[in-house]
């Protein structure tokens, strides 16, 4: 469970891995934990309740301490899922209306999350209408003339581009007129599959509640779920925990904070064991759906199983 954290240690100048005995268990830690790239996997005063939770984490993770700098702690670059095509055309991409899109500002918003909306309409040359993304309540602050760049989920693959803003509407709803869309790529085949996955995922017990009393390890990702590795059986079929995570594709870096549904648990025989859990999302905001369905679209060579036909 999450106490008051400890006096916390001088800061030390080593930033190599932590070993097990720098991390103690049964009481809370001093400082955050972090995985190699800077993933936060404990938040200073969490507290490991026994050995077999410290030897997961160190058997899945590489941790440091999250207070002290560190020259390496920038994210890897994922690999880029795009694949050029420049005989694609709009027409191509067989976009219906209603089809759910994310968009950002192409100029200085490299790495920003995508802002769902959804395309409402087609112009004959070939523009589109879209729905104005929110941020906080607002409408996206974008402005006639200004580049953006979209992701478009259709109905057999997801698409990127680019367009120009060409004008921007409020009647009868806040709406976008975008030019001919521009240097189309496609990521990746649409199907319903799962991917494999390996970041963590911090947890807490229970619907209610504020923090995280461990961290597991995603071992494949769907659309609306993830199937998760953790040091014991954190809960029951049916129960719900707090998780947290963050997705990194290409240049966006999503951070989800949600409730899940635990739909089956799998105990490994053995002293030692760890648990599986398959865990259901069905509380995810528009745009973290967004990040979901091109997380695992830009990994579909990663396939775990396939929840569709296969064509």
């Amino acid at each position: 469970m999450t106490t008051q954290p400890a006096e916390a240690d001088s800061p030390i100048a080593d930033v190599a891995p932590l070993t097990p005995d720098a991390v103690p268990v049964g009481k809370p830690l001093a400082w955050p934990l972090v995985d190699r790239d800077g993933t936060l996997l404990l938040d200073a005063g969490s507290v490991l309740v026994g050995e077999s939770e410290r030897n997961f984490l160190f058997q899945h993770f590489a941790p440091h301490r999250g207070d002290v700098q560190r020259p390496d702690a920038s994210p890897e670059a994922a690999e880029s899922a795009d694949t050029p095509d420049a005989a694609t055309a709009a027409r191509d991409m067989h976009l219906n209306i209603g089809a759910l899109m994310g968009l950002r500002r192409q100029m200085g918003a490299s790495g920003a999350p995508m802002q769902p909306c959804r395309l409402i309409g087609f112009a004959p040359n070939e523009m589109f209408f879209v729905t104005a993304p929110y941020i906080d309540g607002r409408p996206i602050g974008v402005t006639p003339g200004e580049n953006v760049e979209i992701v478009a989920i259709a109905s057999q693959a997801v698409y990127r581009f680019v367009c120009t803003v060409d004008a921007i509407s409020q009647s009868p709803l806040d709406y976008l007129v975008l030019s001919k869309p521009a240097n189309i790529r496609r990521l990746r085949e649409r199907r319903s599959i799962r991917v494999r996955a390996q970041f963590p995922v911090r947890y807490g017990i229970g619907e209610e509640g504020s923090g995280y009393d461990g961290v597991a390890l995603a071992r494949g990702i769907s659309s609306l779920g993830l199937s998760v590795s953790a040091a014991w059986a954190v809960g029951k079929v049916g129960e719900r925990l707090r998780i947290a995570f963050r997705l990194r594709s290409g240049e966006a870096d999503t951070p989800i904070e949600t409730s899940a549904i635990i739909r089956n648990v799998q105990t490994e025989p053995g002293e030692n064991a760890h648990a599986t859990l398959g865990l259901e999302l069905d509380r995810l905001t528009p745009a973290e759906q967004m990040a979901m369905k091109v997380y695992v679209f830009d990994r579909q060579d990663d396939v775990l199983y396939w929840t569709g036909s296969m064509r």
